[in-house]
């Protein structure tokens, strides 16, 4: 059964516009900014207003909606211009499947229809939103059940209801083990440069009454070493068809210290997240974002004067350093391509 302690939403339907949680400026401010048009629901993506695979996905589906509100209303060839900006949706970020999923999906709904496109599609959408928060609940259960009771657990940049449609995918799993007593402390790595960890992490667990420790990422080896945690739990913006998992930067290194350290290495994604038309972790785009991430805090440049950065976004963790991957469809321990394969059928 899934926890009661439930409490976010990031991405909010109003029927005629969408409304997201600007992430940019949380814990300071808690603010929801509407939308009414694909482009800026687009760019809204690509600035991180929202963030999270799952969630890219539920507000890109909505911005097709959006964008059906518009174009048939001004009549000519409005599926072509609905297949525009299902385009432009679809360049706003490039490393999370789960946009391209919900944009294919939508898309082929959209090619299916001759009349009432929008309440179709608005209804598309709303499934997708929907059937998220329900995988969210089973796996938190799925992915709880492999934690004995006592565990400490450390997690890395934001993988909850923030990024997802509701209660999250490591955060799922952490809601659901804080609940049924299994676990005894949650570490959150900041998760530089755009503080996840500390800003949303921290946040939503501290919202849902889940006392949370910050560190550094420096400090994650001897967090291991001195044998506090037991597992890490982290969540995915795509998975190839080998069980390589691709996640927010630095996840990969974490993966590496928990294998020398004898620590249990979890991923929790939905199936949507997972890509088998990407063989292997080396063909998933990794997203280079600008290097004044990098460079400045808040707007103010930190760097000396003359440095230059490197800001991917992501990195590939390979399959043999997974210990369990948490599919709503099921789970794959120690993940190859055959398992996976077995798993999404």
């Amino acid at each position: 059964m899934a926890s009661q302690i439930d409490n976010t939403r990031a991405v909010v339907w109003k029927g005629d516009s969408l409304e997201l949680l600007d992430q940019r400026i949380l814990p300071r401010e808690k603010v929801y900014l509407t939308y009414r048009d694909a482009v800026t629901t687009a760019r809204a993506i690509t600035d991180m207003v929202v963030r999270g695979a799952p969630a890219i996905g539920v507000a890109a589906a909505y911005g097709v909606v959006l964008s059906a509100r518009q174009r048939v209303a001004a009549g000519g060839d409005w599926k072509a211009a609905i297949k525009a900006d299902i385009k432009v949706l679809a360049e706003s970020r490039p490393t999370a499947v789960n946009l391209f999923w919900a944009l294919d999906r939508m898309g082929r709904k959209l090619d299916s229809l001759s009349t009432d496109a929008v309440a179709a599609l608005e209804a598309e959408a709303i499934a997708i939103h929907e059937e998220d928060l329900a995988a969210n609940y089973k796996m938190g259960d799925l992915g709880a059940a492999f934690i004995e009771p006592g565990s400490g657990v450390l997690t890395h940049c934001n993988a909850g209801a923030l990024a997802t449609a509701g209660y999250g995918t490591a955060l799922g799993v952490i809601r659901s083990a804080w609940t049924q007593k299994r676990i005894s402390k949650v570490f959150a790595d900041e998760t530089r440069p755009w503080l996840q960890g500390s800003r949303l992490t921290a946040w939503e667990l501290l919202e849902d009454g889940i006392p949370v420790t910050l560190q550094c990422e420096g400090a994650a080896a001897h967090l291991m070493k001195t044998g506090q945690i037991q597992w890490v739990i982290v969540g995915s913006d795509r998975i190839a068809a080998n069980g390589d998992v691709a996640n927010k930067i630095g996840t990969y290194g974490l993966a590496v210290l928990a294998r020398h350290h004898g620590v249990k290495f979890m991923v929790v994604a939905p199936s949507s997240t997972v890509d088998m038309s990407i063989r292997h972790g080396d063909d998933i785009p990794i997203e280079q974002r600008g290097l004044e991430e990098v460079l400045g805090l808040n707007g103010q440049r930190v760097a000396a004067e003359g440095a230059s950065a490197w800001n991917p976004a992501f990195d590939v963790t390979p399959a043999e350093l997974v210990d369990v991957i948490v599919t709503e469809l099921g789970v794959v321990e120690r993940p190859n391509a055959e398992k996976m394969a077995k798993l999404m059928g």
